[in-house]
């Protein structure tokens, strides 16, 4: 029993982070249900994304606490000071009776590992530590601040040295003054603050195919309403998970932490439009304001911007003249422009060579339309360079560079522009370049799904996994329906060694892409990622037979070719995997060959003498392409 026991506890030297919410029984006594709403939000929102991030495993949780466990002290105090910083933002607009503050504690010592459990002193310090934090801080140990010295931008308080109870030795305590973010938005935000969702307005045309313009008026809406510095707006990923589901309002409100809710329908007949809209205050069910516009097409931006008007004026909020100037602006005068817009963004979103084709044409068209939309020559720039994965000849990089610059000539402030110029810079392999255009676009727009994933892309091919893991999962948030992210998440998790969460996003990443495939039968995308998934999971058969029906759907598709070369290594079918990426080689760019030096998924062929060759005459076409 005595060896049985030995051989699964190990002693190992780890940072442990403790937290726990100041005044939780007050608070549940106070709103039991609301407290652990908000208690829920702040971990699946941050917290638990925040010790991801930065390469933390939580331990245990418990009704109000955490245990969390790093490897790097750095890492465990960086996390923290993020976790504490981004909390303060978020209890500015919250009574200080009502917040939901944490207390951390960091410790550095040796532990026990029983069974993914964690014991011994250094666990306990950390938890005495814990207690002496003052509320919305954080309190470590002496070994903590030597440990982290000047490698962050924080500084340490002494508190004393305290004596706490069953810890043999005293402890000298620090604690960490940091200071808050001092972006103009978060400036901005006072106690006034207003938090509102705007659900999905629903398609009342009878035909599905017109979800594009009524999600199109619900995400713009969102988009000017976001504009305004006194406006706390729910992004367009947390609101649109309620689309095509009856909601009681004042559940939803609860969900989403907000007082507002603005819901609407959307009907088109012929050249005429008709929108509804009407304002909740879900603490009361009044109904703020309620409006029909019954107009041409035409008239669709007037509409808008009344809505974003009406909005504001009920809720009593003061538009900064710069906000009135950006929500006045509009994208393009003309709405069918704007039509074929819309219809090229739904269909981009597909992720297939057919459908980015079609979005091109439709983008295309807009700029016809409107020799000035710059969001068109995005959406060209943007499927170009996803053409390019597919076939590399067909786009020439000149043009894909030409429409990025054109659309960050005719709007300079434009998210979406500077995404475009990132990737096609990235495609161009001007990488420094690609990351200031894309840290730009991020910095207008947080919630810009294009520049998240191609942030992420570059992340990837680098090998850096834990910034990759940071931007893809972002990128998996915003948009449900994305089948892609959650692969990429599933190799960067499997790269870094974490296990249990590569399971986890290929899990997810099966469901969505056995959605997407419903939903589009012909689309080899989602056949092919989800093969990979499969083959991770070990599901050896089901593996083989998405792989088989990705190559009968598109045989032809060089980004299914290379998936299905790394289910095969995957499975340890090596000289079947090698086959397949033999015939790639002659028909790939640079970017493919950079993109599978760092593939984990092809680990299972990197001491194969014929792939030790392949990657050896992949080197030299890379150094010929680039010279």
């Amino acid at each position: 029993m005595r060896q049985s026991m030995e051989r699964i506890m190990e002693r190992r030297l780890s940072a442990i982070l403790a937290a726990d919410v100041v005044g939780y029984s007050r608070l549940m006594g106070m709103d039991e249900t609301g407290t652990l709403q908000a208690l829920n939000r702040h971990r699946c929102e941050l917290v638990d994304i925040r010790i991801s991030d930065y390469k933390g495993r939580i331990v245990k949780l418990t009704g109000d606490g955490i245990l969390a466990e790093f490897q790097s002290v750095v890492n465990a105090v960086a996390c923290a000071a993020e976790i504490q910083r981004t909390m303060a933002v978020r209890n500015e607009t919250v009574t200080k009776e009502e917040r939901v503050e944490f207390r951390i504690g960091i410790n550095l010592g040796d532990v026990v590992v029983e069974n993914d459990d964690i014991f011994g002193d250094g666990v306990n310090v950390a938890a005495r530590l814990e207690g002496v934090a003052p509320a919305g801080g954080i309190a470590v140990s002496a070994i903590v601040r030597d440990q982290v010295g000047s490698r962050l931008n924080l500084g340490f308080d002494f508190l004393g040295e305290h004596v706490f109870k069953n810890i043999r030795q005293p402890v000298q305590v620090y604690t960490v003054s940091f200071e808050k973010p001092s972006s103009a938005r978060l400036v901005a935000q006072n106690r006034n603050t207003c938090f509102i969702a705007v659900l999905p307005f629903t398609n009342m045309s009878g035909d599905a195919d017109q979800d594009y313009f009524s999600d199109g008026i619900t995400e713009d809406i969102i988009t000017d309403l976001s504009k305004v510095s006194s406006l706390h707006v729910v992004p367009r990923n947390t609101v649109f998970t309620y689309k095509g589901t009856s909601v009681k309002v004042k559940q939803v409100a609860q969900e989403l932490g907000v007082r507002y809710m603005l819901e609407g329908s959307v009907r088109i007949i012929g050249t005429r439009v008709r929108i509804s809209g009407q304002l909740i205050d879900t603490m009361n069910g009044d109904h703020l304001w309620a409006e029909r516009y019954d107009r041409d097409l035409t008239d669709i931006f007037a509409i808008q911007d009344e809505i974003t008007n009406a909005i504001v004026g009920q809720l009593k909020v003061r538009l900064l003249p710069e906000e009135r100037k950006a929500i006045a602006a509009e994208p393009t005068a003309n709405v069918e422009a704007y039509t074929y817009y819309l219809r090229g963004r739904q269909l981009s979103h597909t992720w297939t060579k057919s459908y980015l084709q079609l979005a091109r044409r439709m983008f295309y068209k807009a700029v016809e339309l409107d020799p000035d939309y710059g969001r068109a020559y995005a959406g060209i720039a943007d499927c170009d360079a996803a053409i390019r994965d597919w076939a590399p000849g067909d786009v020439p990089l000149e043009r894909i560079l030409a429409m990025s610059a054109k659309a960050l000539e005719l709007d300079p402030d434009l998210a979406e522009a500077h995404a475009s110029r990132g990737l096609a810079l990235h495609q161009n392999g001007e990488d420094d370049e690609a990351t200031a255009c894309f840290e730009r676009a991020l910095a207008l727009d947080p919630n810009l799904y294009e520049a998240n994933f191609h942030y992420a892309r570059i992340f990837f091919m680098r090998g850096n996994f834990a910034e990759a893991v940071h931007y893809f999962t972002r990128a998996a948030e915003i948009r449900p329906d994305d089948y892609v992210s959650p692969i990429h998440l599933m190799s960067s998790y499997h790269s870094l060694g974490r296990m249990a969460d590569r399971e986890s996003w290929a899990r997810k990443g099966i469901e969505r892409a056995e959605r997407a495939l419903n939903q589009n039968p012909e689309n080899s995308g989602p056949a092919h990622r989800g093969a990979l998934a499969l083959a991770h999971l070990g599901e050896a058969a089901r593996a083989c037979d998405w792989a088989a029906r990705a190559s009968a759907i598109d045989p032809d598709d060089i980004v299914a070719q290379y998936n299905l070369a790394c289910v095969h290594s995957v499975l340890g079918h090596a000289e079947r995997a090698i086959d397949i990426l033999e015939g790639l080689l002659p028909r790939s760019s640079v970017y493919h060959i950079k993109w599978f030096t760092h593939d984990s998924d092809l680990d299972n062929l990197r001491r194969h003498p014929r792939f030790m060759k392949l990657i050896a005459e992949a080197m030299r076409e890379r150094e010929r392409m680039e010279a």
